[in-house]
């Protein structure tokens, strides 16, 4: 693989960067493959995938995430165990660190793009990194920019990305040596000290999270589609519940994944790629994702390859977490504008490692608040050290680490969202039945899948609903095509008591956690929980 592409003309100057090496600006696919395989960065898959490893950091690092103590910012920020405090001085310390790694680079990356697909809330976006894998990620998952807004383009945010340099916590200011820092009044990121990626394009969702609710945008972690008819939905959810595989239905369009907008137009993603994990990828459960993983263009990050190209997507020796990141086109049913209209129907998405929760409920608008503040999923039993039974996950707005502001901010845009448009919410539960992890089985996707055509199509508007007597939300009694047994877990279990006890802890834990939260809440909002 070959390129001639020469090093683009871009004066970086500006942001404090004297770059002695060559500086590629834009950089075809081609070219970033050829240098990441050149540099040992990936290995070539059947099909045409890079595959990478990104070392010690398969993951996040959500509490090495710093947010700059800046006056133009400063009364609006969420302060705490998310956003943690670093003082200005600090700030400009570790970014001259970073500015000099940048500048002694042979070879500078810089690739310049959009966030939001809407023009009327989009920003400019500028990364800067000397890893050609990781430019090739940020390439992937922004928006491209057209050659006409290239010749214009002026940065509105700036990663400066150097995964292997390093913080000093004793002068950064930082916990560790690990640092993704937000300076909300420069719109500029700082990233390093961990090779995995993602933290490039969740940055940036940080600042659109702080920037479009002073535009009346709703951001929302989420993925959407749009049928034939126009209808559109929206599926919140945390890693593993669901969100990308679900949205990536072949009888209906996909926005995106992830991250969208929510305004006065309609529904807008705010990446140009897709982000998913691929651990026991199905090519028949996911056909379209699937596909992506032997295609030219899509990074694999700790997927296992053997010495002749072969994945194996089933194998997690390496993390459970090994993902792809693809660019939205290569969906064969995605949307091209990424835009669409205003969302009919909202799906509040949970893997209920508990088995306690039915695979769909209908929820009121208080009570589509109050799920949504405590934005709930569980672990399971030996994905960390210590776990070993599932433990309740709430993460606020099913976005957690990416809020810059409370949680009541976003909850009170759904509301307003909920009552301008009529949208229906439903809580479907893709976790497990029959009993908890380890005793039950995981939740049929086919049956998923049904159940939430139905609820798209409005099959299920006029069906007959069953009240939770502990939880209080609606449950069909029955959905054509689904097992009437799956729609009620008690039933599933093989101990009925046994629910009934489990079913009222869980309760309680939904009931501990929102009282400590949000003890100033809606009152109305808190009596739509659990009755514990």
């Amino acid at each position: 693989m070959t390129t001639t592409e020469l090093p683009g003309r871009v004066d970086l100057s500006g942001h404090g960067i004297d770059a002695a090496g060559s500086v590629y600006r834009n950089p075809t696919t081609a070219l970033l493959y050829e240098h990441a395989l050149a540099r040992g960065d990936g290995r070539l898959a059947e099909g045409g995938s890079l595959v990478v490893d990104t070392g010690k950091f398969t993951g996040r690092s959500p509490k090495d995430k710093f947010l700059v103590d800046e006056p133009s910012s400063t009364g609006r920020v969420w302060w705490g165990e998310v956003n943690q405090k670093l003082a200005d001085e600090h700030y400009d310390g570790l970014r001259d660190k970073v500015t000099s790694r940048l500048a002694a680079a042979d070879v500078l990356y810089v690739v310049d793009a959009w966030a939001g697909a809407d023009p009327a809330h989009r920003i400019s976006v500028r990364v800067i990194t000397a890893h050609p894998y990781h430019a090739l990620f940020a390439k992937t998952m922004f928006i491209d920019l057209t050659d006409e807004e290239a010749a214009e383009f002026a940065p509105q945010a700036i990663v400066l990305h150097t995964p292997d340099v390093e913080a000093d916590p004793a002068e950064d200011g930082t916990r560790t040596g690990t640092f993704v820092v937000l300076h909300p009044g420069r719109t500029e990121l700082l990233v390093g000290g961990t090779f995995y990626a993602g933290e490039i394009k969740k940055s940036i969702f940080t600042v659109m999270n702080d920037r479009l609710p002073l535009e009346g945008v709703f951001p929302m972690h989420c993925s959407a589609n749009v049928g034939d008819d126009g209808s559109v939905a929206v599926f919140f959810g945390l890693s593993g519940t669901g969100k990308t595989t679900l949205s990536a239905d072949p009888e209906r369009s996909l926005i995106g994944d992830d991250e969208h907008g929510w305004g006065d137009s309609g529904v807008f993603n705010i990446e140009g790629g897709c982000y998913a994990k691929v651990i026991h990828l199905s090519a028949v459960a996911e056909p379209e994702i699937f596909k992506t993983t032997h295609t030219f263009g899509t990074i694999l990050e700790n997927v296992v390859v053997d010495e002749l190209g072969r994945l194996d997507l089933d194998d997690g020796s390496k993390t459970e977490n090994t993902r792809a990141a693809y660019k939205l086109e290569q969906i064969g049913n995605a949307l091209p504008a990424k835009r669409a209209g205003h969302p009919s129907s909202v799906i509040l998405l949970t893997a209920d490692a508990f088995g306690i929760l039915p695979p769909i409920a209908r929820l009121s608008r208080e009570q589509a608040l109050y799920y949504f503040l405590s934005g709930f999923t569980a672990k399971l039993a030996g994905t960390e050290i210590g776990v070993t039974e599932p433990q309740p996950t709430f993460s606020p707005c099913f976005a957690q680490p990416f809020l810059p502001q409370p949680p009541a901010v976003y909850a009170r845009m759904l509301g307003e969202k909920l009552d301008a448009h009529g949208a229906t919410v439903w809580l479907v539960n893709t976790g497990w039945t029959g009993g908890p992890f380890g005793e039950g089985e995981r939740m049929p996707i086919q049956e998923t899948r049904t159940m939430l055509r139905a609820a798209l199509s409005g099959e299920l508007a006029g069906v007959e609903l069953r009240t939770d007597e502990l939880f209080g939300f609606g449950v069909p009694v029955a959905v054509r095509g689904v097992p009437e047994k799956l729609l009620d877990p008690r039933a599933t279990w093989r101990d009925p008591a046994e629910y009934d006890r489990k079913a009222r802890e869980l309760a309680g834990m939904f009931f501990a956690n929102f009282t400590k939260r949000f003890p100033d809440v809606d009152e109305r909002i808190r009596a739509a929980g659990p009755r514990a």
